[in-house]
């Protein structure tokens, strides 16, 4: 049986597992509740999920696959999977695709990333290859040339296209760049990082009859998290019941939050892993209900997912919202956030990305009315500035081929730290 009772799962992580049996140690003999559970630590976690004398595996590794992961700490870890996990893995959430639109007979490219022990591609393909529908799958890949990508996507005229919003729009600016676009493409999968409102008008002039939609969330380390829901909003997913118990927790207390509309940080368990257990664990997102009743949540960001210059703290979401208000026309198609270090103090410069053909005309004035918008938002940065303690906000533009990606995973870094650690 691929989901298991809860009560069984923790008792099997008790009995095998030495760190869920240290982590447990005080809990009466049966668990039934989650919140009997406590939630796990990550560092404690990650300091025991070690490649030698692992202590939260629950055997020894004689059958799995293996992944590497950020987690949520963003240095790389190892997340373990047994055949029968990742079968279920990736049945689970190819049936999620069908929510996410995809149809009998599409033609799927692949874009996600491969290679170096890295998951997003091999899964995505598997997910296909598990669907309740029939598909036709072109694995690609993130790291192919887009000189070589674009014709492939041409000659077999690919309905579906697959990857980071990163990559989406870096093969969209390839395309307008060349003069091109691909109106065959019906539905553009993304998924391993948001979709920003600055994204849309890039893609859209590329995949003239394209639409965004999230091909589901889940990640190497948390697992299944929650699968598409149709509709307006890509951020609003349901919980892959059975597979998965998704809880959304208040920041503050700790406690389960039940009522629609309330942030709070998302803590997942995972009812058909056993190998490498799962229990209570946070996924390092913020969301909400919209809908408890019926499983569905909007997810709202990365819980760390900001910067601290000085003083101040700001979200890449504050810099989004400042260029959402700020950009009427659509211009702008890609964020970034750099913080640098000179003359003693730190200093925060946006990144900000126009399409291929923009002429830069009134893009200074642009650039100030975002300032602007982000000063007013985050007040205590000019006060910041008056006081001498950071330098002020400033813009940098660039092409959207220039903002700095993970070279693993070719997600977009929303924050660049260019300070010196020595």
């Amino acid at each position: 049986m691929p989901v298991h009772p809860l009560s069984n799962l923790v008792r099997h992580a008790r009995q095998h597992s030495p760190f869920y049996s240290d982590l447990y140690a005080a809990l009466p003999p049966t668990v039934s509740e989650l919140t009997a559970l406590p939630v796990v630590d990550q560092d404690s976690f990650w300091a025991a999920n070690t490649v030698q004398d692992n202590r939260v595996l629950t055997g020894p590794l004689a059958e799995a696959v293996v992944y590497k992961t950020g987690g949520t700490t963003g240095a790389p870890k190892f997340s373990y999977y047994s055949r029968e996990e990742w079968r279920e893995f990736a049945t689970a959430f190819g049936q999620g695709l069908v929510d996410a639109g995809l149809r009998p007979g599409h033609r799927v490219a692949d874009l996600f990333y491969a290679g170096d022990l890295y998951a997003s591609f091999l899964f995505v393909l598997d997910s296909l290859a598990h669907a309740p529908v029939a598909n036709v799958r072109l694995p690609i890949g993130g790291a192919a040339p887009l000189e070589t990508t674009a014709p492939a996507l041409e000659d077999f005229r690919a309905q579906v296209v697959a990857g980071t919003p990163t990559t989406l729009c870096r093969l969209a600016a390839h395309l307008l760049a060349t003069g091109r676009q691909l109106p065959a493409v019906e539905l553009l999968f993304f998924g391993g990082e948001p979709l920003f409102a600055d994204q849309r008008p890039l893609l859209a002039a590329a995949f003239p009859h394209a639409e965004p939609r999230s091909l589901g969330y889940a990640s190497v380390d948390a697992g299944l998290l929650g699968r598409p829901v149709p509709g307006p909003d890509p951020r609003v997913h349901r919980t892959f019941t059975p597979h998965t118990a998704l809880e959304i927790l208040d920041e503050t207390t700790g406690e389960p939050i039940r009522e629609a509309g309330r942030p709070g940080r998302v803590v997942v368990t995972q009812l058909y892993r056993r190998l490498m257990p799962v229990l209570r664990y946070p996924a390092g997102d913020r969301a909400e209900w919209t809908d408890p009743e019926a499983g569905c949540f909007r997810i709202l960001g990365r819980a760390d997912e900001g910067v601290r210059v000085g003083p101040v703290s700001l979200s890449a979401q504050d810099a989004q919202d400042a260029v959402a208000t700020a950009d009427s026309g659509g211009r702008i198609v890609g964020t970034q956030l750099v913080v640098r270090r000179w003359e003693g103090r730190d200093g925060l410069v946006l990144r900000l990305a126009t399409a291929p053909g923009d002429d830069g005309q009134g893009l200074t004035a642009l650039g100030g009315t975002v300032v602007d918008g982000l000063n007013r938002a985050r007040p205590l940065y000019p006060e910041s500035v008056a006081a001498g303690h950071v330098h002020p906000l400033t813009v940098e533009w660039a092409r959207h081929a220039d903002l700095v990606v993970n070279p693993r995973s070719g997600k977009l870094v929303r924050v660049v730290d260019e300070r010196p650690t020595a």
